[in-house]
């Protein structure tokens, strides 16, 4: 299994408009061929960082890839004070933060309920997804039976009588279904994931509207090479709703995970299957490092590199400046010779130059 170091690795984080003008909060990490996540309905791009339930997952898969991930709209740190949670809506935020990030291609993870949106963006953007996988995921939230309809409606209840209580009693029948095989401790860390990624409202109205989400109709239109990971005991996301998009994406492979968690867990045995077959189904993208690498180092000078490197852990200009002994004056002409030669431009070059260098391994 996998080890972990302590403290947590670096992020940089940052904001995009989508084209509502919602603000998007997004995070880059990692080292490796880029691979978007279109995002799950819980998230918080600074918590998740601390969370015994998430941080294997971030740690784990930035070993081998430049991760961008982004907070739902209403969620973590994005804007919270939104109501369209429309499936159009949040295919426009994959949009902003994918174009945001600055890499021209890239492989797409749909979590959870961000299988629809993934879809609909790959059937928008197919030269942009290099290849795309489902992990817990799903095409379609319109066929569920009318028992699954009724948990629905009781889930909807239980949100608007507990989901800001100060004590969890609510929050934890979701975990309990998320994570049946969690320890005590990683349980209260979802409920309270719960309660400080989205309010007691948005938690309503998004759930709500995402349930209208319908991407059925364009499976077939999916020419991309598909993996699918999905727990055989989810109870969240039951493990028919993988192999449907299996079955119906031209090529797709399901590879079915020994867990009854919808997240599965650090200690799991399915954990480092999960790592081994991302990791394996990444490696034809991997081969574009060593060209970008050239290309990057072929570009900037010796100095340039040293402040980009510096710039893509997080640094401001300041610290930069104080690391390499210079004035901030000099970091920012060097970043801007960065730009000018990398081709980057606007609010989000730094981002995109950073990932330009990320992405080299």
């Amino acid at each position: 299994m996998p080890g972990h170091e302590q403290g947590r690795p670096p992020q940089q984080v940052r904001f995009c408009r989508s084209p509502d003008g919602t603000r998007i909060a997004y995070a880059v990490h990692g080292r490796g061929a880029p691979l978007l996540i279109s995002t799950c309905w819980l998230s918080h791009l600074q918590f998740d960082w601390e969370s015994p339930v998430w941080r294997h997952f971030l740690v784990d898969l930035g070993r081998f890839a430049t991760i961008i991930r982004f907070d739902e709209r209403g969620h973590g740190l994005s804007d919270w004070d939104v109501t369209d949670h429309s499936l159009e809506a949040r295919i426009g935020d994959l949009e902003a933060v994918a174009d945001a990030a600055g890499f021209p291609r890239f492989a797409l993870m749909a979590m959870a309920q961000g299988g629809p949106v993934a879809i609909a963006y790959t059937a928008r953007h197919p030269e942009r997804v290099s290849r795309l996988m489902f992990y817990g995921s799903y095409s379609s939230a319109l066929d569920e039976t009318e028992d699954e309809q009724e948990l629905t409606d009781t889930f909807e209840q239980l949100i608007k009588v507990g989901w800001a209580r100060p004590d969890s009693t609510f929050r934890r029948v979701f975990t309990s279904l998320m994570i049946p095989g969690a320890t005590e401790e990683q349980m209260r860390w979802l409920d309270d994931l719960q309660r400080v990624s989205v309010s007691t409202s948005t938690a309503v109205l998004a759930r709500r509207q995402r349930g209208q989400a319908d991407a059925d109709h364009l499976l077939a239109q999916l020419d991309v090479p598909t993996l699918i990971l999905h727990s055989i005991g989810d109870r969240m996301n039951e493990f028919k709703y993988g192999r449907r998009l299996a079955s119906t994406i031209a090529g797709a492979r399901l590879v079915p995970l020994e867990s009854d968690n919808h997240i599965v867990l650090e200690d799991e045995p399915a954990w480092p299957v999960f790592v081994d077959e991302v990791r394996r189904f990444l490696e034809p993208d991997q081969g574009v490092a060593p060209a970008a690498r050239a290309a990057v180092e072929d570009l900037l000078s010796e100095r340039e590199l040293e402040v980009l490197r510096l710039a893509a852990t997080g640094l401001g200009n300041d610290e930069i400046a104080a690391e390499l002994v210079l004035s901030v004056r000099t970091v920012e002409r060097h970043l801007q010779n960065v730009y000018d030669k990398l081709g980057v431009r606007g609010r989000s070059a730094r981002t995109a130059a950073a990932a330009r260098l990320l992405a080299t391994g």
